[in-house]
């Protein structure tokens, strides 16, 4: 243990703990910019210097000796903290009134708090890039922090983003100088999340989207995802507590949406296809395991990078792709009675359904399934730009009939969740009897431990899965599977940590992680249910009866699966 003072305060730290640290645990108040806990400590921005013994060094790299004297907010300090966000504005092309990172920037905020304006020299450009990726990146409003260079190589292991040059000269490009779309990257979006500038965002859909909204030739259809009910409220300042589901029905009728659907309706469906799928399976001499589809961003990663397991995966579509193609197919001939065409509009917590939802082999003859994508934080912009006084909202309910869902299809939004649902379904479609909620729990799952796994006793059969968040810990199960070192009969794998409660579509709050908080939502959800297992369902029953037959007829072929081999990436 090492003694230091802090602003007065002697106090004893770890050995190996930074001069942010100790001061954290003294309470003092640093900014940071550049740091990210446990990830990025090279304190490429000096926002967090402090005074040390008479020298200001960075506190976020400098670790602590005994004896120090530490000073967080003489005049010197200050002043030099001014001046180094003061440096960083002036490379920093501000375009703060259009940015679609105006409220959650950071650099901006520390700006306002320091009192610096926007630079008035000639700024860079934005550089070329290519703008029908959903990944977009501009140059002129890097800072150089290096957080998405850590997050992607150190957390997400696709190591889109390199970094060259010494000190102020050092730029941040895609690696080997390759194009975007073809550097490996799997849309994730943590590199979003984890940026604190508008130096990279989503592609902005929402022009598409109004454009269809002001069609009075087009019916608009929209629906949500499990996870986006978890963080919606976030960005228009809504406590959890007002941010129900049937409050985040009636925003959406807001905006002027014909019809409002919830996707959990179509995560009931995906298990029923999935877990048909996986009791088939259990009896065949196909390769372990089988892995979960419907996260895209995990379907890019597996094809990029391990595409030797790419034939293992589940052929069931993610559940908006499937809500779009039974919404295409069930209500195409009353859309075209009336004149009109349809559009369908996904709200998703994920980046990389806006590439999933463009893949041409996603189409049944009623066309594509989905025609546009919106992140929660666009949903959240839409309802800035309507005025939309969310709070004031009556609580409506989805439509029907693809708008009844079970406390399952809401779990799909956190780790763990698909393979609990999976699981409460197939033990069923085994034994003919619903399996005790505790013997399918994965909660225990969360981006901090590589993967979970349990071992099930189903009707004499053993049955051994495992669940992994995060493309890091994707790798080294994959690694461990094809080592020999592990081995699995289901494996459930999302791209964002913590799955999409983490999504890079979701809510920005600079250096706060907040899947953890955003899952223990959906299990409340879950648990308050009166419907909990995916089969109970009765629009999914009344969808099978009517037009689809049972799990893995040649309708539901036809509608609900695909052959990943095939995706264009």
């Amino acid at each position: 243990m090492v003694k230091l003072t802090i602003d007065g305060k002697t106090i004893e730290v770890k050995d190996n703990a930074t001069i942010l640290g100790a001061c954290k645990q003294a309470g003092a108040d640093i900014p940071t910019l550049c740091w990210m806990k446990g990830l990025n400590d090279i304190g490429s921005c000096r926002v967090c210097v402090v005074d040390c013994d008479g020298e200001l060094v960075p506190s976020c790299n400098t670790n602590v000796r005994e004896g120090m004297v530490i000073k967080t907010g003489t005049p010197r300090v200050v002043a030099a903290r001014k001046a180094n966000i003061e440096t960083l504005m002036e490379s920093h092309r501000g375009e703060c009134s259009s940015c679609v990172r105006q409220e959650t920037c950071a650099l901006r905020a520390l700006a306002s708090d320091f009192n610096v304006g926007e630079s008035a020299y000639c700024l860079p450009e934005k550089g070329i890039w290519d703008e029908d990726f959903p990944l977009i990146r501009d140059a002129s409003k890097c800072i150089k922090c290096m957080r998405c260079v850590a997050e992607c190589s150190k957390v997400q292991y696709c190591s889109v983003w390199e970094h060259s040059g010494p000190g102020p000269h050092m730029n941040v490009f895609v690696k080997d100088g390759l194009a975007i779309d073809a550097a490996g990257c799997a849309l994730c979006g943590q590199c979003i999340t984890h940026c604190p500038t508008g130096a990279l965002t989503a592609r902005d859909d929402t022009g598409k989207v109004m454009k269809a909204l002001l069609d009075p030739e087009v019916i608009t259809v929209v629906q949500v995802a499990p996870a986006v009910r978890a963080a919606w409220g976030e960005g228009v300042g809504l406590t959890r507590e007002q941010a129900t589901p049937k409050r985040m029905a009636s925003a959406l009728r807001a905006l002027g949406f014909d019809k409002v659907f919830d996707t959990d309706f179509a995560a009931d469906l995906t298990i029923m296809e999935e877990g048909s799928e996986f009791v088939e399976f259990l009896s065949s001499d196909k390769p372990r395991p089988m892995f979960t589809s419907c996260c895209p961003g995990w379907v890019r990663f597996v094809k990029l990078h391990y595409p030797q397991f790419v034939p293992q995966l589940s052929s069931a579509k993610s559940p908006h792709q499937m809500e779009g193609a039974v919404i295409k197919n069930t209500m195409k001939a009353q859309a075209e009675e009336e004149g009109k065409s349809l559009f369908v509009v996904s709200v998703m917590p994920c980046v990389a359904k806006k590439y999933e939802c463009d893949v041409p082999q996603l189409s049944t003859e009623a066309g594509r399934d989905v025609d546009a994508v919106l992140t929660v934080r666009e949903f959240d912009r839409m309802l800035h730009m309507f005025r939309v006084d969310c709070a004031a909202l009556e609580e409506t309910d989805f439509d029907n009939p693809l708008g009844l869902s079970t406390g399952a299809g809401t779990i799909f939004g956190r780790t763990g969740g698909v393979m609990e649902a999976a699981l409460r379904s197939a033990v069923f479609l085994i034994t003919g009897q619903n399996p005790d909620f505790s013997a399918c729990d994965t909660t225990e799952s969360t981006p901090e431990k590589p993967w979970i796994s349990k071992e099930l006793d189903v009707a004499g059969t053993k049955v051994n899965i495992a669940v992994a968040s995060g493309l890091g810990n994707t790798a080294k199960l994959l690694d461990a599977l094809e080592a020999g070192e592990a081995h699995f009969d289901f494996v459930e794998i999302m791209a964002c940590p913590g799955g999409c409660v983490g999504g890079g579509g979701q809510p920005i709050e600079f250096n706060k992680e907040l899947a953890l908080e955003r899952a223990a939502n959906l299990n409340a959800l879950d648990e308050a249910d009166t419907l909990r297992y995916s089969h109970e369902n009765p629009d999914v029953q009344k969808l099978y009866a009517d037009w689809v037959g049972k799990p893995l007829s040649h309708v539901s072929h036809e509608w609900l699966h695909t052959d990943q081999t095939t995706w264009d990436i």
